[in-house]
C-alpha cells in the first residue's frame, strides 16, 4: 500500500520576526475560481466610487495681493518656491509648503505682465506695461530657510527702460538669452540694456512667447493678428506661421517631445501641434465654454492644465479630446495663469480675485507618507478601474463631474449650437452639386492658412 505524505519545510513557514507576514501559497488553477471576473469587477466599481469619496482636491489658497494675479513662474532651482505678478505691480516669492509670502520685488509702476526665472533659478526677469524689463537677484538663504520673521524686499539688479510695453517674457533653458513680447520679439541679454536681436513679422503686437525646451534657439510666439509664429534665433527672419480664426492667448511645448506644442486659444479649444507640420493640428482639446487664459505642461509631459476666463481649471491627457478633472470653487474669478509644480504633484492656479490657489493634480490621491501596503493597495484600485473601465456603470461613476450651474448651462447652449450648424452645413451639402461643397475636419477648420 501507498501512502502519499505532503512534506513542507517547517522553515518556510516560520517567520524570522513576529511582525513580518504568514507566508502564503496561492493555487492560481482558474477552475478553483469561478466567480473571479464578477469580484475583480466588484472591486473596480468600489474603488471608483472611493476615489469620488476622496476627491478634496483643493488644498489652500496663497492670499497676499492687492489686485488680481496676472503671471506666474516655477523657479527650476527650488521645488517649493513659485512666483506671481499681479496687476498693481507687485511681484511676490510663495513658499508652497508653508503657503506665506517669502520675499517681495517692488518696483513696477504697472501691471506686471511676464515673468521668468534663469535656468540656475538665481535670476528673475520681470516685464510689465510700465515699459520696463527688471532682473533680480533671488535671495537664497530665504529659500533655505523656512522659519522667516518677516517678508523682506529685494531692489532690482537691473532695470532696462524700453519704447513701448511688454505683454509676456521667457527664459532659455539653457542659456543667458530671455524674449520680450511686445510691439515686436526683442531678444536681451542678462548684461546689456538693449535687445540684441528683434524679429518683426506684420504690425500687429505679440502676446505670448515660449523658448523650446529642447533647442535654445527656437521660440515660439502668438500674435494679437490671430497667428502662431515659430521663430530661429540663427536666422534673420522667422521660420513658419500660421493665421487661424481666433486669437491664441498662451502657448506650451511639452517638455517631453519638444516638437509638439500647445496653443491656448480664444474659442475655448486648445490646439496641439506638431511643429514640423503646422498647417493641421494633432489634437483638438475641448471643454472649456469662453476663452482659454493661460497652459502649462506637467513635468511629465503627459497632461497639461489649463486656466479660463470662465473661472475653472481643467487637466487634459496630451493626447485626449476632453478634459479628466475640472476644479472650481464659488469664490475663484477669471483665471489669468496656470502653473503645474516641478515635481508634477500639484497645480496653482492665479485669478483674478487676487489668490493664487493650491490643488491636487490628482484629485483624490493620498498626500504625506504611504506605507508599501498602502501604495500597493492603490496601485491595484488603479490597475482594476483601468481594466474595467469601458464597462457603463465604471465609466459614468469615474467620468462624472459636479459643474457650476453657468458652464453647466453654456455646454448646453454650445451643443445645441453646433447640432444646428452641423445640421445645416449636411442639408446645404445635400442640395449641392457632389464635390462643391467639401467638408474640413475640426483640426483643419480653424486653421486660415500657412505663411513661410
Amino acid at each position: 500500500m501507498k501512502v502519499k505524505v505532503i512534506s513542507r519545510s517547517v522553515d518556510e513557514f516560520t517567520r524570522e520576526r513576529s511582525q513580518d507576514l504568514q507566508r502564503v501559497f496561492h493555487n492560481f488553477d482558474p477552475s478553483l475560481r469561478p466567480m473571479e471576473k464578477a469580484v475583480e469587477y466588484q472591486r473596480a466599481l468600489t474603488a471608483a466610487k472611493l476615489e469620488k469619496i476622496f476627491a478634496r482636491p483643493f488644498i489652500g489658497a496663497m492670499d497676499g495681493h492687492r489686485d488680481g494675479v496676472s503671471c506666474m513662474a516655477k523657479n527650476p532651482n527650488y521645488l517649493k518656491g513659485i512666483f506671481s505678478g499681479s496687476m498693481d505691480g507687485d511681484i511676490r516669492l510663495w513658499d508652497i509648503s508653508s503657503r506665506r509670502t517669502v520675499c517681495q520685488f517692488p518696483g513696477h509702476e504697472g501691471a506686471v505682465r511676464g515673468l521668468t526665472a534663469s535656468t540656475d533659478g538665481n535670476v528673475l526677469v520681470s516685464c510689465g506695461t510700465d515699459c520696463t524689463v527688471r532682473l533680480w537677484n533671488v535671495p537664497r538663504p530665504s529659500l533655505e530657510d523656512s522659519n522667516f520673521a518677516s517678508v523682506n524686499s529685494v531692489e532690482p539688479s537691473a532695470v532696462y527702460v524700453w519704447k513701448n510695453a511688454f505683454w509676456a517674457v521667457d527664459h532659455q533653458f539653457d542659456g543667458d538669452l530671455f524674449a520680450t513680447a511686445g510691439a515686436q520679439l526683442d531678444i536681451w541679454n542678462h548684461n546689456r540694456s538693449q535687445p540684441i536681436q528683434s524679429f518683426q513679422w506684420g504690425n500687429d503686437s505679440v502676446i505670448s512667447v515660449r523658448f523650446n525646451p529642447g533647442e535654445p534657439d527656437i521660440l515660439a510666439t502668438s500674435g494679437s493678428d490671430r497667428s502662431i509664429t515659430i521663430y530661429d534665433l540663427r536666422m534673420s527672419s522667422a521660420a513658419r506661421k500660421i493665421i487661424m480664426m481666433t486669437k491664441t492667448n498662451s502657448l506650451a511645448w511639452n517638455p517631453m517631445e519638444p516638437m509638439n506644442l500647445t496653443a491656448a486659444n480664444e474659442d475655448g479649444n486648445c490646439y496641439s501641434f506638431d511643429g514640423r507640420k503646422l498647417d493641421e493640428a494633432k489634437c483638438v482639446h475641448k471643454d472649456h465654454v469662453t476663452a482659454v487664459m493661460d497652459i502649462d505642461f506637467s513635468p511629465t509631459g503627459r497632461e497639461f492644465v489649463t486656466g479660463s476666463y470662465d473661472r475653472s481649471v481643467r487637466i487634459f491627457p496630451y493626447n485626449g479630446g476632453h478634459s479628466r478633472e475640472i476644479y472650481h470653487t464659488k469664490r475663484m474669478q477669471r483665471v489669468f495663469c496656470v502653473k503645474y509644480s516641478c515635481d508634477a504633484t500639484y497645480v496653482i492656479s492665479g485669478s483674478d480675485d487676487t489668490n493664487l490657489r493650491l490643488w491636487k493634480a490628482k484629485a483624490s490621491e493620498q498626500l504625506g507618507v504611504i506605507l508599501p501596503r498602502e501604495q500597493k493597495k492603490h496601485e491595484y484600485h488603479e490597475a482594476v478601474k483601468n481594466r474595467y473601465k469601458h464597462l457603463p456603470e465604471v465609466k459614468r461613476i469615474v467620468r462624472h463631474r459636479h459643474l457650476p450651474k453657468p458652464i453647466y448651462k453654456a455646454i448646453g447652449l454650445i451643443r445645441t449650437m453646433n447640432d444646428s450648424k452641423r445640421r445645416k452645413d449636411a442639408r446645404r451639402k445635400a442640395h449641392s452639386a457632389p464635390g462643391t461643397i467639401i467638408t474640413k475636419p475640426l483640426r483643419k477648420r480653424k486653421i486660415i492658412r500657412e505663411v513661410e
